[in-house]
């Protein structure tokens, strides 16, 4: 064996609820992942089982997202959103009946959104549970991440927020998947040595960063991003392979430009009549993707051809064997320079495989069939099996970094954001404040306690500085953050003054109603005084 490939997939969606509206068009950000992300990795996951694959592969499904995947609103929500979909599918066989290669397309999407709906309903709509059992089964190993998704350093300056993040995803692991997790995805792979304690705590044994975050350690580590090294604490860090992640990442350089993959944008939700469309957008009179696209990639002022499924399917197999053969020749480049079998860490956002690519998931599906036939290439394994494997590794100090632009913070801390931190620093001294002083055996104000920590948790999320300076949906970006701001402190004020308003509480609970198990505690610190 020449070395290990560890295959890490990261799932994760901001918190988007709304009951008070009966269809809101970012909860669609949920239904597309799920309908090309989520369940075609279910079904190739299910596959390599059912094979008796010696498969294994990590994924770390944020708090949000699973807390969103549970909640019982949104599973009945998706499913009409599916038999939506499933029946727009059928009208387009017939509107394309005169169209042979459009007409073979619909019929593909019909049968597959088909299939998708009956996958949906054979586990009951619950994808959590069935990630669980394979995770149970030996397929997947689990990370969790910060509760909320933030960015960890951001919060360093404030240590009893970072524990929140960390003690509430631990304890959200648990109840969705009955064991502690080993490994946690740092959201945006930002690191900073602050962290260290809290991690220690939670007994979190390794994360992943960026190349440079590995590749600048104090002292420089012996095999580079090829092996993990431990922090002081004890914590793994596993450097980003650079090679492979640009053969997957890269629209330009890699794999998903390839013209015989679907295109993306191209979408008949803004090709076709409106009138037409009209039952199936989520918002009247605004169009939008319905995930159903007629055309692959062209480009350099050629018009768009069809979408062909069969060559598509080929292309994905084509790259996949690519990548394999350039795996194998990285690894017998480095068993000549290392004194010990290299490990290569291949971590991606998942929603890259299905949904911005859609034949991602076929490409990993080749990929890890071809790896387990061929018993002396590499070994699939995840990093805390490389633990398992090597205990032993250098002592080394990462250096602070994220997987963001230019690899520090600016993502996320620039002029379009800075407005934010000043709010968000004075509801986390103020909660710290309140945790460590209203009573215990005071059980309303308890309560209303564990909403505010939703409420500066959901403010907290890197999704809305990202969007902010993407220019995305930046008016949502900007409401969403106001709105969670504005619901901690009125929380925070009829605490502050025995004034508790019942009827109010509940009905913030009943529309930011994750975190079922949160712990006001976890805010008493340092700072609190």
């Amino acid at each position: 064996m020449s070395g290990f490939l560890a295959l890490v997939l990261h799932a994760h969606l901001p918190f988007v609820r709304h009951p008070e509206h009966e269809h809101f068009l970012e909860e669609n950000w949920l239904f597309e992942a799920i309908t090309e992300t989520y369940l075609p990795l279910l079904g190739i996951f299910n596959g390599w089982q059912k094979d008796g694959l010696r498969a294994r592969l990590a994924i770390s499904l944020s708090p949000t997202l699973c807390a969103m995947l549970r909640d019982p609103l949104l599973q009945q929500r998706y499913l009409r959103h599916l038999n939506g979909l499933l029946d727009l599918s059928e009208r387009e066989i017939h509107r394309t009946q005169w169209q042979k290669p459009f007409h073979d397309v619909a019929l593909f999407y019909f049968e597959r959104l088909r299939d998708s709906r009956a996958h949906y309903e054979q586990m009951g709509g619950d994808l959590v549970g069935a990630f669980r059992q394979l995770q149970d089964s030996g397929t997947l190993e689990i990370l969790t991440c910060a509760a909320s998704h933030a960015v960890l350093p951001l919060l360093a300056t404030h240590p009893p927020s970072l524990r929140a993040q960390i003690l509430v995803a631990r304890d959200e692991y648990r109840a969705c998947f009955a064991r502690d997790p080993r490994g946690i995805w740092l959201p945006e792979c930002a690191y900073t040595e602050n962290l260290e304690p809290v991690l220690r705590e939670a007994n979190l044994r390794w994360f992943i960063l960026d190349s440079h975050g590995v590749l600048h350690a104090r002292p420089r580590p012996r095999y580079g991003i090829f092996a993990p090294v431990f922090t002081p604490v004890g914590c793994a860090a596993f450097g980003r392979d650079l090679d492979s992640a640009k053969q997957v990442w890269s629209r330009n350089e890699g794999y998903p430009g390839d013209p015989r993959y679907r295109d993306f944008y191209r979408d008949i939700g803004f090709d076709l009549d409106l009138d037409y469309l009209q039952p199936y957008l989520p918002i009247v009179g605004m169009r939008g993707f319905t995930g159903l696209k007629y055309h692959r990639i062209t480009g350099g002022g050629h018009a768009a051809e069809p979408y062909q499924r069969q060559a598509a399917l080929l292309a994905a197999k084509e790259h996949a064997a690519h990548f394999f053969h350039a795996r194998i020749a990285q690894f017998q480049k480095l068993s000549r320079i290392l004194d010990r079998p290299p490990v290569v860490v291949s971590p991606y956002d998942a929603e890259l495989f299905g949904h911005w690519w859609f034949e991602g998931p076929e490409f990993l599906d080749a990929l890890v069939r071809q790896t387990c036939a061929t018993q002396d290439s590499f070994e699939l394994l995840t990093p805390g099996d490389y633990l398992e494997r090597c205990p032993v590794n250098q002592v080394c100090t990462p250096s602070a970094t994220s997987w963001g632009e230019e690899g520090y913070l600016r993502v996320w801390l620039n002029e379009a954001t800075a407005w934010l931190y000043p709010h968000l620093r004075a509801a986390q001294e103020r909660m710290s404040h309140l945790a460590a002083t209203v009573a215990a055996s005071d059980a309303l104000a308890q309560r209303a306690l564990r909403q505010a920590g939703r409420e500066l948790m959901l403010a907290q999320a890197s999704d809305w500085p990202f969007i902010l300076r993407t220019g995305t949906s930046p008016e949502y970006a900007r409401k969403r953050v106001t709105e969670h701001l504005l619901r901690f402190t009125n929380l925070a004020n009829q605490v502050s003054a025995n004034a508790l308003d019942s009827q109010y509480l509940g009905q913030i609970e009943a529309q930011d109603n994750l975190f079922a198990g949160l712990n006001p505690d976890y805010w008493r610190g340092p700072s609190a005084a």
